[in-house]
């Protein structure tokens, strides 16, 4: 019904489409009232963290906002899951699939059925390593390497003035996810500018506070000299601070602490001094994520690439910003 209404009002409209410019030709092509309504499937990696809590919550306040029908799945950091998820929409013939992917292998068959039902797929926060770039429409995200290259930066800088070794251990995020694959190239690429930065230790938390707390526990057990802590996203950094402190460390001082994200409870951590510096990942991609769903359904085209903009904080920089934060 949707698609059929489509062609007649691209036909029809082409004019006005070109005079008003693309947002406004998409939610007219889009047809956001009558029985024309967008209806995504959208298949999220789970709830394992702060960040991802805050990711749902903004396509879903920003699905009802724009008028789109919204069938939203939790796959509970399965892949398979996920791609049960997407077989589901497909077959009911949803209008357009999104979707975070657990991992970034393993998805060209369940994305060339999508494409041979006809139904465009956007990616978004996380991308796969498919060489078909035809399966999916656009992928809207972070960019994970310039991320842990940010981070790797700062502790560049900031270990400058040391003389002796500094012994660093990585809490990875999920194996073979974008994010944990990117941040680690990223970070490594920034910190050989400088060899005494060492890592002693790399282990996946899986971007959980839980999985943080349990391997800090084992670094701290099997490391005598950690200096400096990567966590791949606050939640894990915050489970590291539970180790330190259990230990009988302070974190910041003790054991310096980066991570990335940005959330509320880690930039709160950062402005106690419990952590030393966090490279901002924004969750809050709802509206870019529906305003690409009407172009992309209005046969609009649409960058390959869409990077959203981020910082970084330090801990008077997050002093002066927590009170405002929206997650």
């Amino acid at each position: 019904m949707f698609k059929k209404s489509l062609l007649a009002v691209a036909a029809a409209s082409m004019l006005t489409l070109t005079a008003c410019g693309g947002t406004a030709g998409a939610g007219s092509a889009a047809g956001n009232s009558g029985d024309d309504k967008i209806t995504m499937g959208f298949a999220q990696v789970g709830a394992e963290s702060g960040w991802r809590t805050a990711n749902t919550k903004s396509v879903q306040d920003s699905a009802k906002t724009a008028g789109v029908d919204l069938k939203f799945s939790d796959a509970q950091q399965k892949q398979e899951n996920q791609i049960k998820a997407i077989r589901s929409y497909i077959q009911q013939k949803v209008d357009v699939i999104a979707f975070s992917p657990v991992v970034e292998s393993g998805w060209d068959t369940v994305l060339k059925e999508a494409k041979t039902a006809k139904i465009p797929v956007i990616l978004t926060d996380r991308a796969v390593d498919s060489s078909d770039k035809t399966l999916y429409k656009t992928f809207l995200g972070s960019d994970f390497v310039e991320e842990g290259k940010k981070a790797g930066d700062w502790l560049v800088k900031d270990s400058k003035a040391a003389t002796d070794t500094v012994n660093i251990v990585e809490i990875q995020g999920t194996t073979g996810s974008a994010p944990a694959n990117d941040r680690k190239e990223g970070f490594a690429e920034a910190i050989k500018a400088d060899p005494k930065l060492k890592i002693v230790a790399s282990q996946s938390g899986d971007f959980t506070r839980s999985g943080g707390k349990q391997v800090m526990e084992a670094f701290l057990k099997n490391n005598a000299d950690i200096d400096v802590v990567f966590a791949h996203n606050d939640d894990e950094g915050l489970g590291a601070i539970e180790a330190i402190e259990a230990a009988g460390k302070v974190p910041g001082k003790d054991i310096k602490i980066i991570t990335i994200d940005a959330v509320k409870d880690g930039m709160t951590a950062l402005s106690n001094g419990k952590i030393n510096y966090i490279v901002e990942c924004s969750p809050m991609l709802g509206d870019q994520l529906m305003d690409l769903a009407k172009k992309v359904i209005a046969g609009e085209s649409v960058p390959e690439r869409v990077v959203t903009e981020e910082t970084t904080f330090t801990q008077e920089q997050a002093k002066q910003v927590l009170a405002s934060r929206p997650y």
